[in-house]
Order: C-alpha cells, then sequence, then structure tokens
C-alpha cells in the first residue's frame, strides 16, 4: 500500500542562456515526486512549471495515498478522471505523469526488478542522439557540442534551427564539418516556420544530409505536417509529438508523421506512453522519445516501436546534477542496469540547493539560490 506521497520542485539554471526557434530559457524546471511503501520509495517526475507539484499535492495525492502499487493502470484512471474540471492536458497531465512514473518505479522496487525488465525488455540497450546545438550556439561552440557527442560513439546528433533562417545554412556547414560525413545530422525548428517556408528550408537541410526535419511547422498544423511529409526531399524524415498530451491525439497526429515523438513526462507518464506505443504499431510508425534520458531508457527498452531516445543536453545535465544512479550512455546507447532496482535513481544530498518549493514545508521561490557565478551564466 502507498503511505505517503512528497513532491518537490527543483529549479537548475542553463550553464548559459540558450534558445531554439521559437524560445529562450535560462533555467528549467523539474517536479520530482517519491512515493513510500514501507521502507521501499518509488521516485518519478516531470519537466514542467512548479505549478505540477500543487496539483499533486491538492488533487492527486489523496488519490494515491492507500493504493496498491502494482494497480497502476486503475490508479492512473482516477487520476485521470479527477482532473476533468482542471483541464486533462498541460499542467495537469505533466502532474499526472510524474505520480504515475513514481507508481511505476515503486512497483518495479517491491519486485526486485528494473523498471524495463518490470514492463517486460523487449531490447537490453536502446540508441540514443545527442541533443542540443540551440541556435545560441555557432562557430566553435557549437561544433565543439556536436563533435563531443560524435567522439562519443552517438551514431546521430540534433541541432536546433529556424530562428535566424539566414543563419541556418552556416550553422549547418559547421555541424557537417564538427561530426562528419558518417554521423547523421537531425535537425529541430520547434515549429518556427509555415510550411512554405519550411519546404524551402528541407531543401536547403538537404544539403547538408539532413535526415531529420522535426517540428518544421506547428504541431498544431497537422495539415501542414502531412504536406511536409510528402513534399519533403527523399529521405528526410518528418518527425513531432513532443507536445502530444494522450493517446486521441496521437491517433490524430499518426497518419501526418513519418515518426511519433513520446514525452513520458507529458503525456501522462509510462501507463500514457504504452498507448501510444500501441498507435504507432497500429499506423506502421516508429516511436521515438523526447527528452527525459533516465525515464526514457526503460520505458523504450521495453515498447515495441522504438527507435532511439533524445538524449538532450539540459535534461541529461539536471538529470545527474538531481539523482544519483544515472545511466551514461556507452557508445551512443544506454542500458538500464538490471541490478539496480525500478529506475536505479535516488534524489542527491545535495539536490537540495535548487529545490523552489515542497509539500514538507520548502516555502515556493521562483528562483533556486545561486552563487555569484551561476548568477552570470558561467
Amino acid at each position: 500500500m502507498i503511505e505517503d506521497l512528497t513532491t518537490r520542485a527543483y529549479t537548475v539554471p542553463t550553464e548559459a542562456r540558450e534558445s531554439d526557434g521559437t524560445l529562450e530559457w535560462d533555467a528549467t524546471t523539474i517536479v520530482v515526486v517519491e512515493l513510500g511503501a514501507g521502507e521501499t520509495r518509488g521516485l518519478g517526475y516531470t519537466y514542467c512549471d512548479a505549478a505540477a507539484a500543487r496539483v499533486v499535492d491538492s488533487v492527486l495525492a489523496p488519490l494515491v495515498e492507500g493504493t496498491d502499487p502494482f494497480a497502476a493502470p486503475e490508479t492512473w484512471e482516477r487520476m485521470r478522471r479527477a482532473v476533468r474540471n482542471l483541464g486533462g492536458q498541460g499542467i495537469a497531465a505533466m502532474a499526472i505523469a510524474a505520480v504515475d512514473i513514481a507508481i511505476w518505479d515503486l512497483r518495479a522496487k517491491l519486485l526486485g526488478c528494473s523498471l524495463a525488465d518490470s514492463l517486460g525488455r523487449r531490447r537490453e540497450r536502446i540508441a540514443a542522439y545527442g541533443s542540443g546545438g540551440f541556435t545560441s550556439l555557432e562557430g566553435d561552440a557549437l561544433a565543439a557540442q556536436l563533435a563531443g557527442w560524435a567522439d562519443e560513439g552517438f551514431a546521430a546528433v540534433k541541432m536546433k534551427v529556424g530562428r535566424d533562417p539566414d543563419r541556418d545554412r552556416e550553422r549547418l556547414a559547421t555541424a557537417r564539418e564538427a561530426i562528419g560525413p558518417d554521423v547523421t545530422l537531425m535537425v529541430d525548428a520547434n515549429g518556427a516556420f509555415e510550411r512554405r517556408e519550411a519546404l524551402r528550408q528541407a531543401e536547403l537541410y538537404a544539403a547538408f544530409d539532413v535526415r531529420w526535419l522535426e517540428e518544421p511547422v506547428s504541431s498544431e498544423d497537422l495539415d501542414g505536417l502531412a504536406w511536409l511529409r510528402d513534399r519533403v526531399p527523399a529521405g528526410m524524415t518528418i518527425a513531432a509529438g513532443e507536445y502530444l498530451w494522450d493517446v486521441a491525439e496521437a491517433g490524430r497526429m499518426a497518419p501526418c508523421v513519418d515518426v511519433l515523438q513520446v514525452d513520458p513526462t507529458r503525456c501522462l507518464g509510462i501507463s500514457g506512453a504504452r498507448l501510444l506505443d500501441g498507435v504507432c504499431a497500429a499506423q506502421g510508425l516508429l516511436l521515438s522519445a523526447h527528452c527525459a534520458p533516465q525515464v526514457s531508457a526503460h520505458l523504450l527498452c521495453a515498447l515495441d516501436r522504438a527507435v532511439h531516445l533524445e538524449y538532450f543536453h539540459d535534461h541529461a545535465r539536471i538529470e545527474r546534477l538531481l539523482f544519483d544512479g544515472a545511466i551514461e550512455p556507452i557508445g551512443g546507447r544506454l542500458r538500464p542496469d538490471p541490478g539496480h532496482p525500478g529506475l536505479g535513481l535516488c534524489l542527491r544530498e545535495d539536490s537540495e540547493r535548487w529545490c523552489v518549493g515542497s509539500n514538507r514545508g520548502t516555502p515556493l521561490r521562483t528562483e533556486p539560490e545561486r552563487s555569484g557565478d551561476e548568477r552570470k551564466g558561467r
């Protein structure tokens, strides 16, 4: 029986100000949920505003405490019904995701096996691609980041485009020179273009052998995604899905893309992501995980249609800073350790420096405490 639930929100500054095709940021917030059953604790999280912690505390916690950790799908359905009047997408969906992941983690720990094995492991390890290449990076800094992943054995790397399309040619040339001809180059526009401009840019990207074009238009423009999928240069994959909240949305998007992206910290957790795998199977699509590499590694080792996950620079860094037990990539692949129960993660003792609020009495702050160097972005 689940006896208690703890939430904490952490805001971790980036190493420097970052940007993509449509946003800029200098910090990332992660909401962590822990569940207790006797001496065993499950851990889950979502990358979301600290407001998600309040939804967990006020709406979800009363539904979870006292339930059977082996009945995760039943609890998941109760949580979904409970947020109807809040709106089942956005922050509510991400709050459910964090709790659901924690329940599955707790379940696996009680079984004494890794989360991947508790879900039914289909593969020992999953391929990853290095992801970053922010539009705030160019020249030597961009080359160093992408080449670093190539040198570590990643078969593919992804960079951001679209903030200033006139700069994209030069940045792509820098990227291709840095990684060489044998590493797959992927780009993400984060919905920066209208469809005809996206097609023109796709033709430019093809000159640098770009094989993956992610969110060339807004994910809300399903017709535009389908239009581009049928027109981009041969060999270029159209991908989207990181903002999917549920299986109904996935069913509408699936006919419009080549690869469907799944983010377990957004799409209602492990329980929700497993349903999206079924959509991919029905549509003959491949599935790729968006961000949250520690959760995604376990999940994708158990999903039928999984092809790779995103080893996103910011999230990989945060997960190493906050958690002991984070999986490190070897040869561009992540392998959940069967000898470590659940996700194999626990909060580090020094993680509290970034805590901005918890349901154990820490008042909510808008920013974490920072040293002078961190305030200056170093």
